[in-house]
């Protein structure tokens, strides 16, 4: 069982709160992922892919954004994203005082999204992005399109998608990573939807090594 940490910076900024996968031969580096809009940090698609990193030798923290801390079941209030990202920051921080190696920002859909907004005003906050299923747009709606920020992200990024994926489609996915000046790359995941294979007991385990591959191919 992963030990769960929790940090605060002392101040009214939202703490990190979380669970830390610590890897049995370290390589220095670590990566921290966040849940969607509807779920937590416990979601089985976080923890299989916490236990995969970890076993290639990354600290990986799990965290809750700020919205899911203090509510346990509900989706974020829009006005309350900024202090998503501040959770997001201190996460970084929190991880940066016992890693000394390069430190990767992840989350699925909402919280993917958070990082990618964050890293576009904070281009050196971490050494690169693992975004799973970016929420494109919402479903039924391709004119709603969340790119504003994507010209200023400058920070490697992968992209994970399902090619079942309502939230943006493989080819609006290929237009919207043009737009992103720095190395962005897409990986898609044959038949997924946007839990990308991982919904309630069904679990497609098979996707998580290519994950795993593509980013070390990427960040190596």
């Amino acid at each position: 069982m992963q030990p769960a940490i929790s940090f605060s910076d002392g101040s009214r900024n939202p703490a990190a709160r979380g669970f830390l996968h610590a890897p049995a031969n370290p390589n220095g580096d670590a990566l921290i992922l966040t849940h969607g809009a509807g779920s937590d940090c416990t979601t089985p698609l976080l923890v299989a892919l916490g236990d995969r990193f970890a076993a290639g030798g990354y600290a990986v923290l799990r965290c809750d954004l700020p919205f899911r801390q203090e509510r346990r079941t509900g989706p974020p209030f829009p006005g309350n994203a900024e202090r998503d990202r501040v959770g997001l920051r201190n996460a970084v921080a929190a991880l940066r005082r016992n890693v000394r190696g390069r430190i990767f920002l992840g989350g699925h859909s909402y919280g993917g999204r958070q990082a990618t907004i964050l890293c576009a005003a904070e281009p050196e906050l971490v050494a690169g992005l693992l975004l799973l299923s970016y929420p494109l747009h919402p479903p039924r709606k391709p004119q709603q399109l969340r790119i504003q920020h994507l010209p200023n992200l400058r920070v490697p990024s992968l992209f994970v998608h399902g090619t079942r994926d309502p939230f943006g489609s493989v080819d609006e996915m290929t237009n919207a990573l043009r737009l992103i000046p720095a190395k962005a790359e897409l990986m898609t995941v044959e038949g997924a939807g946007h839990d990308l294979g991982f919904k309630g007991k069904a679990q497609r385990l098979e996707p998580l090594a290519t994950i795993c591959a593509k980013f070390e191919e990427i960040f190596s």
